[in-house]
């Protein structure tokens, strides 16, 4: 929404909230995500024609287009428990928007869900408005976080899909006109509604099939002495393959690709597709076994026990320029070297020790052998060994001479991002460890 203020300043744009404590957050400039880049975007419209509110109803009432971008997460309960989308907050949502609204609108699933959500939303608006008539799209969002702000500026693709109708026609041409400020026509790709959300799962579906695919190849590199960054350029040299989400490493995480695949699971099984289903479950269950298995590589280095003994995991965070955590990678590491009875202590540069020491543990519980260090120097002191977890860039410019000294020998090194020179770091004197090396 920031950027389409940005590129379009014609257009009123108004993001609400019931959060009241996270909308004064946005108003205040102190932007409650780390994004760069974000905050100068913000900066440029806010006040002008970007607005942040906790009135609700008057943001229904006014708009002309209404984007639905809340929550979509895995269910924990009842049918489809573990694997279907809960969309408990895209129905509130729609029943508010039937309730509240008094014209034609346009509502834009912006949220990450199943195929057929748009015939859930356009039920409850049919069945509880007043007369108003609504037209429902599908557009879903491809940026990446670390670098949505570039991805926004200039996205691959805008995809819009809406009903093979006059109405919904009109429709998708009003939204093809709001991205058309800077995205040039040819990037813009209009379908109808179930091949919008579809895509959606998909994208994320196949992207995080490769990063399996590759970490699976990284445990047969170990085993074998091949490398895996040079088995990743070889085959992505290949022009049907391509270099892009080949690089190994110790797990995917984040919001959605874990999330987006168990839903398309779901949906397979839904349809009565169990090879399909049993097929992309293999991929996160790939992800998994490769989170246990660097935790256990780390545990053998260590003559096969870690009671007692300090590792320093560097890097909270999913992924490198987030705060992100959701389905981090360092959240199973950290908990399966805290089974082992050792002591960790854990290092980021941009995730406060609140939130990594709840992730770990759950909220409002403690463990005395869980610490969160203010710099990697502090986290790596004393240490038996040092995990790479998030790929910083700050890790890959630190003293390592430093961090060796001050370390128990021999002192280990697993890099889990494959982001460091290891034969430097041997020539200092320690033990390394790479991802399919």
């Amino acid at each position: 929404m920031a950027m389409i203020a940005l590129k379009a300043p014609n257009i009123q744009v108004t993001v609400v909230d019931m959060n009241a404590a996270r909308i004064a957050a946005w108003n205040s400039g102190n932007l409650p995500i780390y994004e760069p880049g974000l905050d100068e975007v913000v900066k440029q419209s806010l006040g002008k024609n970007l607005h942040f509110s906790t009135d609700v109803h008057r943001g229904i009432k006014e708009a002309d287009i209404i984007f639905v971008a809340v929550n979509t997460p895995t269910k924990t309960y009842g049918v489809g428990a573990g694997r279907a989308a809960d969309l408990r907050f895209i129905e509130s949502v729609a029943r508010t928007i039937a309730e509240v609204a008094d014209g034609s609108k346009i509502i834009v699933e912006k949220s990450t869900i199943p195929v057929k959500t748009a015939e859930t939303i356009k039920d409850i608006l049919a069945a509880n408005s007043r007369g108003a008539k609504f037209q429902v799209l599908s557009n879903p969002e491809f940026l990446a976080e670390g670098t949505a702000v570039a991805d926004l500026i200039s996205p691959d693709r805008v995809l819009i899909g809406g009903e093979r109708t006059p109405e919904g026609e009109a429709a998708i041409k009003t939204l093809v006109d709001v991205y058309a400020h800077w995205v040039p026509r040819d990037r813009i790709i209009t379908t109808n509604l179930w091949s919008s959300e579809l895509s959606k799962l998909v994208a994320n579906a196949f992207l995080a099939q490769r990063i399996s695919s590759i970490n699976s190849i990284s445990a047969l590199c170990e085993a074998t002495g091949a490398d895996v960054d040079e088995v990743a350029n070889a085959i992505g040299k290949d022009s049907r393959i391509g270099p892009k989400f080949l690089k190994a490493s110790v797990g995917f995480g984040g919001s959605c690709f874990q999330k987006d695949i168990l839903n398309l699971v779901y949906l397979c099984e839904k349809f009565g597709l169990p090879e399909a289903a049993r097929y992309w479950e293999s991929v996160v269950a790939t992800n998994d076994w490769q989170k246990k298995r660097f935790a256990s590589r780390i545990v053998n280095s260590l003559y096969n026990t870690a009671a007692d003994k300090k590792v320093a995991v560097l890097g909270f965070a999913f992924k490198k320029d987030t705060n992100d955590t959701r389905e981090t990678a360092a959240i199973a590491v950290c908990r399966e070297l805290l089974g082992e009875q050792a002591r960790v202590i854990v290092y980021d540069p941009k995730v406060p020790a609140d939130e990594i020491r709840r992730d770990i543990l759950g909220t409002g519980k403690d463990d005395p052998r869980l610490t969160i260090a203010k710099s990697a120097y502090e986290a790596a002191d004393g240490a038996h060994a040092l995990a790479i977890v998030t790929e910083w860039d700050e890790f890959k410019t630190l003293d390592y001479a430093k961090i060796y000294a001050g370390m128990v020998k021999p002192a280990c090194i697993f890099d889990g991002r494959n982001i460091l020179d290891l034969a430097k770091l041997r020539e200092i004197g320690f033990r390394t460890h790479g991802i399919g090396k």
